[in-house]
C-alpha cells in the first residue's frame, strides 16, 4: 500500500487521479450541458429572426425541432454527467473513510490527541468534503467552457459586447478569488472547532453517568459550552466570509449583466442589432451570470475541501501508538523491567519468572500508568530494558507480542452487544471454558440478575452497567484470552470485598493451577496481594521492598507498605 499524501493539495490531486476516467467522462458531459445552456438564447434569437419575423412556418417548425433537440442533449448531458460524477464522489468518500478507519484500527494504533468524536468527524464530514472536489472539478470545467462559448457567440453578434464580456468575467473572478485565502483559513478553523466540539460532546455523553455520580455535570457542561461557543464563532466567521464572497459575486454579476444589457439595448436602438440578436445577447448575459456565480461558489467549496483534506492528512500522518520490531521472543513466558528510567520511574527493576503470580504495589498512580504504558509497548524507556520472554518488548512484532502478552488496563472499554459478546467477541470459547472464565471473574453474578443471563444487552461504553460490573467484564475478557503473560491494572477497585476475595482465589486457581501462566497485577488490594507468589513495593519510582504480603506486613521496617495496602 502506498504512503498517504503529505499535503492537502496532494490528497485532493490523488482523489481526482484515482477516478480519472469518471472525472473526464463527467467533465465532458457537464461541459456539453453548459454549452447547450449557452446556445439556448442564441437559438431562440435565430428562431425569432429567421422564422418569427419572416412568418415562415416551415422554418419555424425546423428551428423549433432544433431547439427541442438541443434541450434533449442538454437534459441528458446533465443527467448522466451528474450521475457519473456523483458515483465517483461517493467511491472516493468511501475510500477515504476506509483509509481513516484502517489507520484507527491498525494493530499498532494511532498516537493522536484527538477525541473519538473528532476522529469520527474526520472519517465522515471531512471525507465527504474532500470527495466533493470531484464535483467541483467537473462543474468548473463545464462553467469555463460555457463562458468561452458564450464569449464566441457574443463576438459573432458584436465584437464590442464580446470585449465587455472578456474583460468583465476575468475581473469578477479575480475579485472573488482574492477572498479565497482568507476563506480557506476561516474554513480550516471552522472544521477544527466543529470536530473538537463533536469530540467533547461524544465524551460528555459517554461519561454522563459517572459525572452525575460525582456531581460534575456543571463543570462538564461548562467545558462543552466553551468549545461549542468557539465552534459557533468560527462557523459564523467562515459563513460571514462566504456571504461576502457570494454577495460580491451576485453584485458584480448584476452590474455586469446590466452593462451588457444596456450596451445591447443602445445598439438595438441604433439598428445595429436585430430583435433576435438583442434577445440572444440579453439571454447570454443572463446565462453568463450563472457560471460566474457557480465558479465563485466553487471557490468557497474548494476552501472547505482543502481544510478537510488538511485535517485528514494530519491525522493519517500521526505515528503508531505501539512501537514494534521484527524479532522473535523466547519460549519462556517471562516479563522483566531492568533498571528502567522513564517518566516518574527512577531505575525500577522487576522480574517475573514463568508461571509466577507477582503483584506490584505502586503508591503513585502516575508511576503505575507509566509501567502500563511501557508494557503495552507504547513508549521506550530513557534507560533500561522492558523484556518479554527474553526479548526487548518494542523489538517484537505487534502480532507476536500480543500473542504472548495481554495488558488489561484499569479503564475498561465495552462495546454495544451482550455480556457474552463482550467476554468472547469471536465466539471461540467452549461452554466449559466460558463457564470457568465467567465464574472466575464473577460475571455470573451479573448475569444472574437478568432474565437474559449472558445475553443481557450492554450499551456502548457499558453505560448500562455499574463500575464494578464493567471491571468484571474486562477481567473476564482478559482471562478468556488466556495469554502466556497477563498484566492486570487495578482489576477490582470497584468490586465489593466479598466478590474481590472470590476473584482473587479464582485468578490464582485459573492462571496458576494445572496450566501455570505468568501474571502481573498492579494493585493495593490485600485480597489479591495475599494470593501472589511475590509482592514488589514501588515507591518514588523504584522497588523498595520485595516479599510475600504477610512478610511485608509483618516487617517492622515496612510501615510504608502497611499504610499503602491495609484498609
Amino acid at each position: 500500500m502506498s504512503a498517504p499524501p503529505t499535503t492537502a493539495t496532494a490528497l485532493l490531486r490523488r482523489a481526482i487521479g484515482r477516478h480519472r476516467g469518471a472525472v473526464l467522462a463527467s467533465s465532458a458531459l457537464m461541459t456539453s450541458w453548459q454549452v447547450c445552456e449557452s446556445l439556448v438564447p442564441v437559438l431562440i434569437g435565430i428562431v425569432i429572426d429567421q422564422a418569427v419575423a419572416s412568418g415562415d412556418t416551415s422554418r419555424l417548425l425546423g428551428w423549433a425541432s432544433a431547439l427541442c433537440l438541443l434541450f434533449a442533449v442538454l437534459s441528458y448531458s446533465y443527467r448522466y454527467g451528474a450521475r457519473i460524477g456523483f458515483r465517483a464522489l461517493q467511491e472516493e468518500t468511501h475510500a477515504l473513510r476506509t483509509e481513516v478507519s484502517a489507520h484507527v484500527l491498525d494493530p499498532r494504533g494511532a498516537r493522536t490527541d484527538r477525541l473519538p468524536g473528532d476522529v469520527l468527524t474526520i472519517a465522515t464530514a471531512d471525507a465527504d468534503m474532500v470527495g466533493v472536489v470531484i464535483r467541483q472539478l467537473t462543474m468548473t470545467a463545464g462553467a469555463l467552457v460555457g463562458l468561452s462559448v458564450s464569449a464566441v457567440a457574443l463576438a459573432t453578434i458584436d465584437v464590442r459586447i464580446a470585449l465587455v464580456v472578456l474583460v468583465g468575467v476575468p475581473l469578477v473572478l479575480a475579485l472573488t478569488q482574492a477572498l479565497s485565502p482568507r476563506l480557506a483559513r476561516r474554513s480550516e478553523a471552522r472544521q477544527e472547532s466543529i470536530g473538537r466540539a463533536t469530540g467533547v460532546a461524544t465524551d460528555l455523553v459517554r461519561g454522563l453517568r459517572p459525572l452525575k455520580g460525582i456531581g460534575a455535570e456543571t463543570i462538564a457542561l461548562e467545558r462543552y459550552r466553551e468549545v461549542s461557543r468557539r465552534a459557533v464563532d468560527d462557523a459564523v466567521a467562515a459563513s460571514r466570509w462566504e456571504g461576502v464572497l457570494h454577495g460580491l459575486t451576485a453584485g458584480l454579476s448584476g452590474l455586469f449583466l446590466a452593462a451588457v444589457a444596456l450596451l445591447a439595448g443602445l445598439l438595438a436602438i441604433d439598428g445595429q442589432l436585430s430583435i433576435g440578436e438583442l434577445i440572444a445577447v440579453v439571454g447570454l448575459a443572463q446565462f453568463v451570470a450563472e457560471p460566474i456565480a457557480l465558479l465563485s461558489y466553487l471557490v468557497a467549496q474548494v476552501a472547505q475541501s482543502r481544510a478537510s483534506a488538511q485535517r485528514i492528512v494530519d491525522f493519517l500522518a500521526s505515528p503508531p501508538l505501539v512501537l514494534e520490531g521484527d524479532q522473535a521472543a523466547g519460549a519462556a513466558a517471562s516479563l522483566a523491567l531492568s533498571d528502567v528510567v522513564s517518566g516518574p520511574l527512577r531505575g525500577l527493576s522487576v522480574s517475573i519468572a514463568p508461571g509466577r503470580l507477582v503483584a506490584l504495589v505502586v503508591e503513585d498512580p502516575a508511576e503505575a500508568q507509566e509501567i502500563v504504558t511501557l508494557l503495552r509497548g507504547e513508549a521506550v524507556p530513557e534507560r533500561g530494558r522492558v523484556e518479554l520472554s527474553g526479548a526487548v518488548l518494542t523489538d517484537l512484532g505487534v502480532d507476536h507480542a500480543r500473542s504472548l502478552l495481554v495488558v488489561a488496563d484499569h479503564h475498561v472499554d465495552l462495546f454495544e452487544g451482550t455480556l457474552l459478546s463482550n467476554v468472547d467477541p469471536a465466539g471461540a470459547l467452549s461452554e466449559a471454558r466460558l463457564a470457568t472464565v465467567v465464574a472466575a471473574s464473577a460475571v455470573d453474578d451479573v448475569a444472574e440478575h437478568s432474565a437474559d443471563g449472558l445475553r443481557t444487552q450492554v450499551r456502548v461504553g457499558g453505560t448500562s452497567l455499574s463500575g464494578g460490573q464493567r471491571q468484571r467484564l474486562g477481567l473476564a475478557r482478559a482471562l478468556a484470552a488466556d495469554p502466556p503473560v497477563l498484566v492486570l491494572h487495578d482489576p477490582t477497585t470497584a468490586v465489593d470485598a466479598v466478590t474481590e476475595h472470590r476473584i482473587a482465589r479464582a485468578l490464582r486457581d485459573l492462571r496458576h493451577g494445572t496450566d501455570r501462566r505468568t501474571t502481573l497485577v498492579l494493585t493495593s488490594s490485600p485480597a489479591l496481594l495475599v494470593v501472589a507468589d511475590e509482592v514488589v513495593h514501588v515507591r518514588a519510582g523504584v522497588a523498595v521492598a520485595v516479599g510475600t504480603h504477610h512478610a511485608l506486613v509483618a516487617d517492622l521496617g515496612s510501615s510504608a507498605y502497611r499504610e499503602a495496602v491495609l484498609r
